[in-house]
């Protein structure tokens, strides 16, 4: 049965996934790329930008696992961009440049329908207005029994654990402190219950932890 999947979602030791006042000069917030700079010395991650070099090791292990067995991803429309409000003529189409790396049908959460966005290497971004759950239903027919991924950010992440929805979630510890943001386990009303660490190890760079859902 196809699951719901989060991978290498970085969070600070104070528990922040992004920084403060994302905007288009800072896409993770202020101070927030602090967050993912284990990620980029990887090989995977750096090849998936079509960037050459990087690191192999433990930290790359899990950015390659993060796409193994996937076939749609979803995301909230703070990862997609700034934009906020109605699309209207905006032409944002993410900030990945024409070709993203996800090459598989992607489902943003919106309040503001848009029509889907096609991009190079087989990325099209579809416009989900009527909540999470149909979202889900979107994605888990798009991926044609593969897994899905919720690629962020951290609201999104929450709402699928409100819902008691998230099969299995990988949260890499960066050692610093953000002191602001957003943060990533507020507000769960419960929804992270149910859930075991199955794997903690740690590089030099990051400690991974990696959960799964154990209720029904």
């Amino acid at each position: 049965m196809p699951k719901l999947r989060v991978h290498n979602l970085s969070m600070s030791l104070d528990g922040y996934a992004a920084g403060p006042h994302q905007d288009a000069e800072n896409p993770l917030g202020v101070g927030g790329e602090r967050l993912h700079e284990w990620a980029f010395a990887t090989r995977t991650a750096r090849a998936m930008h079509g960037l050459e070099g990087g690191e192999s090791g433990l930290d790359d292990r899990f950015i390659g696992q993060g796409d193994v067995g996937v076939g749609a991803t979803i995301m909230g429309r703070n990862m997609f961009g700034p934009v906020r409000g109605v699309w209207g003529t905006d032409e944002w189409t993410g900030w990945w440049g024409d070709n993203p790396p996800y090459h598989h049908p992607v489902f943003v959460l919106t309040h503001h329908p848009r029509r889907p966005v096609a991009m190079a290497g087989g990325t099209t971004f579809y416009f989900v207005s009527d909540g999470p759950e149909s979202a889900l239903e979107q994605a888990v027919e798009a991926a044609g029994g593969l897994d899905v991924r919720i690629g962020g950010g951290a609201s999104t992440v929450r709402q699928y654990l409100r819902a008691g929805l998230i099969d299995e979630m990988h949260v890499a510890i960066v050692p610093i402190l953000l002191g602001g943001g957003e943060r990533l386990l507020d507000d769960l009303d419960g929804g992270a219950d149910g859930y075991q660490c199955v794997e903690f190890v740690s590089s030099p760079a990051v400690a991974h932890a990696r959960f799964v859902r154990t209720l029904t």
